[in-house]
């Protein structure tokens, strides 16, 4: 009989895709997971995420994950699952480059577009596949308000985090009814590594404040599988929903 707990619940192991993510580890420490807990972290420099895991505190293990390299995908899920269930998954792969750049380099951003939408995709149905079989567990998915209404400033970037967004909620259907559930979570400008040097955009938010807000959600799911949505911040929802209603010449003038 598979285990029906949700990630909530003193998850036994944790998948983290995107091994350096600063969201993504920022979540892992504000769940206080107890020692026991494995963490496989999942990523392309080891060295940190050997670095990473000494800071968690908790048995962690590292996978080799090329967000880019589409084939190796449902063989790392496979590795990761080897061993037994995952009741946490969280998705947090991306890259962030300027507009200005993808302009002149198309393949670049081509890559751009792999990394935070395509590998989403091949990453998380291999593992949705998984955890519908075992029966319990969480999916989290890291989309953006830049999904809500992309930006001349940044529309390759917009693009990939609608495109995720949109697959992330078509996920989250899928899974209904399975014991599995998914937990969207859009934040909005992030001061932290991938926005060095960039001033913030109004209702700004943090790695930690984010990995805050996804753990309190995820322990207040009580056991079970905590899906949904959340805003980071929470005021920024409002603001969003007024994006969508902007006539179009007017979003166009707007600078970021």
């Amino acid at each position: 009989m598979p285990d029906k707990r949700g990630a909530a619940d003193s998850p036994a192991r944790v998948l983290l895709l995107g091994g350096t993510s600063e969201i993504g580890l920022e979540i892992l420490a504000a769940l206080r997971l107890p020692a026991s807990t494995e963490v496989l972290l999942a990523g392309r420099d080891e060295q940190r995420m050997v670095a990473a895991a000494k800071e968690l505190g908790v048995r962690a293990r590292t996978l080799r994950f090329d967000a880019t390299v589409l084939d190796t995908h449902q063989a790392l899920v496979d590795e990761a699952f080897a061993a037994g269930d995952v009741d946490l998954v969280i998705s947090a792969a991306g890259v962030l480059t300027g507009q200005q750049t993808l302009d002149r380099d198309p393949l670049r951003a081509g890559l751009l577009v792999e990394t935070n939408f395509t590998a989403h995709v091949t990453t998380l149905l291999a593992a949705a596949a998984r955890m519908r079989a075992q029966g319990h567990g969480t999916i989290v998915v890291l989309s953006s308000v830049a999904a809500i209404r992309p930006r001349k400033a940044n529309f390759v970037y917009g693009a990939a985090k609608a495109g995720l967004d949109a697959f992330g909620r078509g996920l989250a259907d899928s899974l209904h009814g399975s014991g599995v559930a998914v937990l969207l979570v859009r934040p909005g400008f992030v001061i932290g590594r991938m926005t060095a040097g960039m001033t913030p955009a109004p209702l700004a938010t943090t790695p930690a404040a984010v990995g805050a807000a996804v753990a309190a959600r995820l322990r207040r799911a009580g056991g079970t599988a905590p899906g949904g949505l959340i805003w980071v911040p929470s005021t920024l929802a409002p603001v969003a929903a007024a994006f969508r209603l902007l006539p179009r010449p007017l979003w166009r003038r707007l600078p970021r």
